[in-house]
């Protein structure tokens, strides 16, 4: 039985290679009379190819993805350095505008400095302003260090702002002509009038129309809108003649016994980064 089985297998594999043998000679005769590959190797390279896509189809996911989150993270970072360029620029666009401001404040200054040929004048740059204080008061960068003593009159770009009442060593605290606290010392004023010059005080601050108001006036003298409006030196703690601003307009109280004017000033009370401080005797 073994000896029956053996010679049958060696029957079957001589068969079978002869076979594969015929089948090898004659796909490659085959090939060579259509000019195409073998068949076994048009199989070859099928199953080749076939298990090349089934392995590039994830390779090339990878890459993809791979690509992706690197140009994700390149957009990232110059998003980043893009934003900072603009914060920069930002900046400096501030930056800028404030110098423009300054350069006109102190353009300013020069013109009306030229004016005070009586008095030494110093200029200073607001350091403090609170928001609650505001329309009262700030602080600047000098003070007796440089001269400077309380009651002396500090002016803006165009006219007079305030007084300095308060002086330390590096810094003085001014009190502006719009504070209306009760205690405040009132500044002595003079509307130069066609008829005449009305003297008076300065009562009041609107600050929605951002006028200054002289209040209680009696006195019968025309005054009319743009009049100028200068100090008066009345009491001595102000030196006469520095420009305040313009008389904007008149009105009477309730009972029209008294009238009220409404006076521009010269300087914008708003903005105030540079001033100057006249050291006037007056202040001593």
């Amino acid at each position: 039985m073994r000896k029956l089985f053996s010679s049958k297998t060696a029957v079957i594999l001589m068969i079978s290679v002869m076979v594969i043998v015929g089948l090898i000679t004659g796909s490659n005769w085959w090939a060579s009379k259509t000019n195409t590959p073998p068949f076994f190797q048009r199989a070859v390279n099928d199953i080749t190819g076939g298990v090349s896509r089934l392995i590039a189809v994830p390779t090339n996911a990878i890459g993809t993805r791979a690509n992706s989150i690197s140009n994700l993270m390149s957009t990232f970072d110059e998003n980043q350095k893009l934003k900072a360029k603009l914060d920069g620029y930002a900046q400096n666009q501030v930056k800028m505008q404030t110098l423009e401001e300054e350069n006109k404040s102190l353009k300013k200054q020069l013109g009306l400095k030229a004016t005070l040929t009586d008095y030494e004048t110093i200029s200073a740059v607001t350091i403090a302003r609170s928001p609650t204080t505001w329309q009262s008061q700030l602080v600047i960068n000098k003070g007796a260090k440089s001269g400077l003593k309380k009651g002396m009159p500090v002016l803006g770009d165009s006219g007079l702002i305030g007084r300095i009442s308060e002086v330390n060593t590096v810094n003085s605290k001014v009190t502006l002509i719009s504070d209306t606290s009760e205690d405040t010392n009132r500044f002595a004023i003079t509307v130069n009038g066609s008829q005449g010059d009305v003297n008076g005080i300065i009562t009041d601050y609107d600050a929605d129309q951002k006028l200054l108001i002289m209040g209680q006036v009696t006195e019968s003298q025309t005054i009319n809108p743009g009049d100028k409006v200068v100090t008066s030196g009345l009491g001595g703690s102000m030196p006469s003649g520095i420009l305040i601003g313009k008389v904007a307009k008149v009105t009477t109280d309730d009972y029209g016994l008294s009238r009220k004017i409404y006076i521009q000033s010269s300087s914008d009370l708003s903005s105030l980064s540079t001033v100057l401080v006249a050291k006037t005797k007056v202040g001593s």
